[in-house]
């Protein structure tokens, strides 16, 4: 079992910037891809960014892709999402999630554990 819990989100103008954290708890962090989603009122959840155990590959939705940075901190057992220039329409409850294995995908079945969500909010 994995608990995620994630902090840092809030209200920021558009151009600003803010940086999402997940904390997680439980079984082995360090072997499991991580991923970041976001879900908008009336739309489904959407991947984001996600980061292989190691670090060594992130992968980004093109939407994102030049302003936001995903990065992981195994021995702290937190990833991070910083988010630069933002624009209105990244707002949206954002989601930390956790694989059970490597597979950094873009796909939401990859991932077996997810956190309460964090909200974004960006004013024009």
């Amino acid at each position: 079992q994995v608990q995620l819990v994630e902090s840092g989100g809030g209200l920021v103008q558009a151009g600003g910037s803010l940086r999402l954290s997940c904390a997680a708890s439980g079984r082995t962090f360090s072997r499991a891809a991580m991923g970041w989603f976001r879900q908008a009122p009336g739309k489904e959840r959407e991947f984001v960014a996600a980061i292989t155990w190691s670090g060594g590959g992130t992968y980004y939705a093109e939407s994102v892709k030049g302003r936001f940075t995903i990065s992981r901190d195994n021995a702290k057992n937190t990833v991070y999402l910083q988010m630069n220039s933002l624009k209105p329409e990244d707002t949206a409850v954002y989601y930390c999630a956790a694989s059970g294995g490597n597979t950094a995908s873009p796909s939401r079945a990859s991932y077996d554990y997810w956190g309460q969500g964090t909200q974004v909010t960006v004013s024009s």
